[in-house]
């Protein structure tokens, strides 16, 4: 595996831990906001062809955010 691959995975399983981590009895849920933004942030970019050729992973679905009202 390529050590792009390999930083990808290796953040992606640990984003998957905390949030089985956040789940459990008297987790820390401070910790789990900081450390998961954190690991977030790190992602690095997802090696090529994890996704089908032509996907422009910038178009996506409209989340809500900033200034949304229900």
């Amino acid at each position: 595996m390529c050590p792009h691959c390999e930083d990808f995975a290796r953040t992606v399983v640990m984003l998957g831990q905390l949030a089985l981590y956040a789940e459990t009895f008297g987790a820390d849920l401070d910790f789990v906001d900081t450390v998961g933004s954190c690991l977030a942030a790190s992602l690095p970019e997802p090696p090529p062809g994890l996704f089908p050729p032509g996907d422009d992973l910038s178009d996506g679905p409209e989340y809500p955010g900033e200034g949304w009202t229900p």
